[in-house]
């Protein structure tokens, strides 16, 4: 393709956005498309997006979900490598609150077989930030089925639906996925506790809230749930900051998503995890499908599964679900102390292997290398390396500002 080509397939890609015409976008896009995002875009959204579809669902979906903005381009040059540097600006404002979105941007784009197959974005994500931020209602007086609080850096989560086993219902979701977009977008968050309150971290689905739906409304209902459910797990996975999760009691179902979310998980002796779905004639959700296999494999997967396997708290710590057992009375005073260290890290250094990580799953070795390369020179950017490095030198114990 000549530039002026390129140029013309750049120019029909904003216009396809702007319309949000998914018809334009799959002819536009390349099959293996790929997507970096600039780190620290709110609500989860900085990092790489494998594949077209990832791209439209999980990225330029979910700008439409939390904004009305528009990328609005001012110039294209082409590149010596054949490669097309777009420049422009993001305007508009923010859905929940209004906050006005004016943000530049530069989109290097690439392209295979006449299609674009990659799009690298820079852009400054304080402003998508302050936009989003800007004008939002707060958390409402008295959530109904959580607890939120964020001290000296650490933002503690409690499911508190004690006499319930804290049983996920759809109010449940919907808080979750509200106080997943506060420690998304709240800077001031440098780790996460995962708590529950009661005899169980959570029993997953509310079945005896589901059981009252009439006949040929479960489907609707389930799909409901999920929707805000799912939306809280992706936002989790990918802040910029680590998760600690304390469980105990029974831990399964969907509410085993949160365990997965998180980055450290102790566990109570007491206890219990398990899928439960097969029982119910149901498939599963809450992101089983996704860790379960990565995490103990394929065949303990389907174990789990299939044959409706029930693990205790030494068993989850073989297989690889739970980093360390303690005693139930230990539990809160462990998990919290380790969420409060976490907290006094080096923050940008911890959300970039949280990235690293998650990305390897889909990446190959030369492109993990070269992802290692661009974090490391952001994380050596930091004042915290800065002043780690001359802390070590001067045999001096580090403090990190997350910063």
């Amino acid at each position: 393709m000549d530039e002026a080509a390129r140029i013309e397939r750049a120019r029909q890609l904003y216009q396809a956005l702007a319309k949000g015409d998914r018809e334009a976008l799959d002819a536009l896009l390349h099959p293996e498309f790929t997507g970096r995002t600039t780190e620290g875009l709110p609500f989860g959204l900085g990092g790489t997006y494998q594949g077209a579809n990832a791209m439209r669902r999980e990225f330029w979906g979910q700008i439409a979900k939390n904004f009305i903005a528009q990328a609005q381009p001012t110039s294209f040059h082409g590149l010596d490598d054949g490669r097309l540097l777009v420049q422009g600006r993001y305007t508009g404002e923010a859905r929940n609150g209004g906050g006005r979105l004016d943000a530049e941007f530069i989109h290097i784009l690439s392209f295979a077989d006449r299609k674009i197959n990659g799009l690298s974005q820079l852009t400054d994500s304080e402003r998508w930030v302050q936009a989003s931020v800007s004008g939002a209602p707060p958390l409402p007086q008295a959530l109904r089925t959580l607890t939120f609080d964020v001290q000296d850096g650490l933002a503690t989560i409690c499911l508190n639906r004690a006499d319930a086993h804290n049983a996920i219902n759809a109010h449940m979701a919907d808080e979750l996925c509200i106080v997943a977009g506060r420690c998304a977008n709240d800077l001031s968050i440098r780790a996460v506790l995962l708590l529950g309150n009661g005899k169980s971290f959570t029993v997953g689905g509310d079945l005896a809230f589901l059981s009252k739906a009439k006949d040929g409304e479960l489907p609707g209902l389930l799909r409901a749930m999920t929707g805000p459910y799912h939306e809280a797990l992706r936002t989790f996975s990918r802040l910029h900051v680590p998760i600690v999760a304390a469980v105990h009691g029974a831990t399964a179902g969907g509410g085993l998503g949160l365990m997965y979310c998180a980055d450290i998980v102790v566990a109570a002796e007491n206890t219990k995890i398990a899928l439960g779905f097969g029982a119910l004639g149901l498939s599963m959700d809450g992101s089983n499908s996704w860790f379960l296999p990565r995490l103990v494999g394929m065949r303990r997967a389907a174990e789990l599964y299939l044959e409706g396997r029930v693990l205790n708290a030494d068993e989850a710590l073989d297989w690889g679900l739970v980093n360390r057992v303690v005693p139930l009375a230990d539990l809160l005073r462990n998990a919290r102390a380790s969420a409060e260290r976490l907290a006094e890290g080096p923050t940008q250094a911890y959300g970039e292997v949280r990235r690293l990580y998650r990305e390897s799953l889909g990446a190959t070795l030369s492109e993990q290398l070269g992802a290692e390369t661009e974090a490391l020179h952001r994380t050596a950017a930091t004042t915290d390396a800065t002043d780690a490095i001359a802390s070590f030198i001067g045999k001096r114990k580090p403090v990190f500002h997350g910063r």
